[in-house]
């Protein structure tokens, strides 16, 4: 045994040792989780939720609060989020409906915020994905809201005004493009296809390096390299792990003319949100057409002391030139601030529709 093995033989003993401690204390909070599982049953039914957003977001927070070090907080996030999935899992599997097929990133966020022992169900739109949550097909759906270049997702928007769903979470994803053919060069490609909001996040990389192809929108990127995958005449935008899914090559990477280019996408169900201890609640409002409405609007969260982090207008479609109003602020909407601010807005407003409190990012 030569002197690096001798010295690294006592570490990777003491590694396997913890491991072993590790799946020991790993199952007996599997046990645990069963255990609450039959007395929510017991209790309440077969009716229950098996997840519980507000807890999952305490039980990671509480963590990374005491995390002594060197694993990063990320990294606390992301092993304890898959801890819980496969824990959850035990109790009832969890279907997680997203905008497909698969490789898109609304299916690498879907498991980035549920944990990958979930049941993914691909929709070929984000109507699609409302509709499997509204029909009970799927228990959550993951849907893009806004993306930090080219804002809000307007489908999504158009959708939650009209729909009974609930917003129970939010989550992030740093977008980064890559451009995709079968043989990893332009030669022979006369189109670019990607998801509208990628095309736009990337205009002015492709105006620069390949003006000449034309620009086509479908429905998702991961729609896009399906397509590329069948036709060398097509080049898909999408993501780096798409690329493998479909074996196709990356011809450019990181092509967004953002480097910063994040999307924010939230998860929708059924269920209310009870307080995590920090919060986000979601409103869409309406005024009447008239000198001064929107300000009278917004005053009552400035007089209860309630923060607004988003505001974005959509057009009402009356033809009357008025408006919807989509609103996030900080706290639960059970909040006695909030809870104030929203029962005036429920007498002075001309529409009020609370879309739900959820555990903030």
């Amino acid at each position: 045994m030569d002197d690096l093995a001798r010295q690294l033989a006592p570490l990777r003993e003491g590694i396997d040792a913890l491991d072993a401690q590790i799946l020991e204390l790993l199952s007996e909070r599997a046990r645990l989780a069963l255990r609450v599982g039959e007395v929510k049953h017991a209790l309440g039914g077969q009716d229950v939720a098996v997840l519980r957003p507000e807890r999952e977001a305490q039980v990671i927070r509480g963590l990374q609060a005491r995390n002594p070090g060197p694993l990063p907080t990320d990294a606390v996030h992301a092993v304890w989020t898959e801890i819980i999935s496969a824990c959850r899992g035990l109790e009832r599997g969890l279907t997680v409906a997203y905008l497909g097929p698969a490789g898109t990133y609304s299916e690498q966020i879907a498991l980035s915020h549920f944990g990958h022992a979930i049941t993914t169900l691909p929709c070929v739109t984000i109507d699609e994905v409302f509709r499997a949550v509204e029909a009970n097909r799927a228990d959550v759906g993951m849907v893009p809201v806004e993306n930090s270049t080219e804002g809000a997702v307007n489908r999504t928007l158009d959708l939650l005004l009209t729909s009974p769903v609930r917003i129970l979470g939010e989550n992030s994803l740093v977008v980064r493009h890559c451009l995709m053919t079968q043989s990893g060069s332009l030669e022979g490609v006369t189109r670019v296809m990607a998801h509208p909001q990628a095309l736009a996040q990337c205009q002015g990389w492709l105006t620069q390096h390949c003006n000449e192809l034309a620009r086509e929108a479908v429905s998702s990127n991961a729609e896009a390299a399906r397509l590329a995958a069948g036709d060398p005449t097509i080049a898909a935008i999408a993501s780096e792990s798409t690329a493998g899914t479909w074996s196709l090559q990356i011809v450019a990477s990181s092509i967004q003319d953002d480097p910063h280019n994040r999307t924010r996408f939230l998860a929708i169900g059924h269920q209310d949100t009870r307080p995590s201890g920090k919060d986000k609640t979601s409103l869409i409002l309406a005024v009447a057409n008239r000198a001064g409405a929107v300000y009278e609007m917004l005053t009552p969260l400035a007089q209860n002391g309630v923060s607004m982090t988003r505001f974005e207008s959509r057009p009402a479609r009356t033809g009357q030139w008025e408006y919807y109003f989509y609103v996030d602020i900080e706290g639960h909407a059970s909040d006695p601030g909030v809870a104030r601010a929203i029962e005036t807005l429920r007498e002075q407003a001309a529409f009020v529709k609370v879309l739900g409190s959820y555990p903030a990012q």
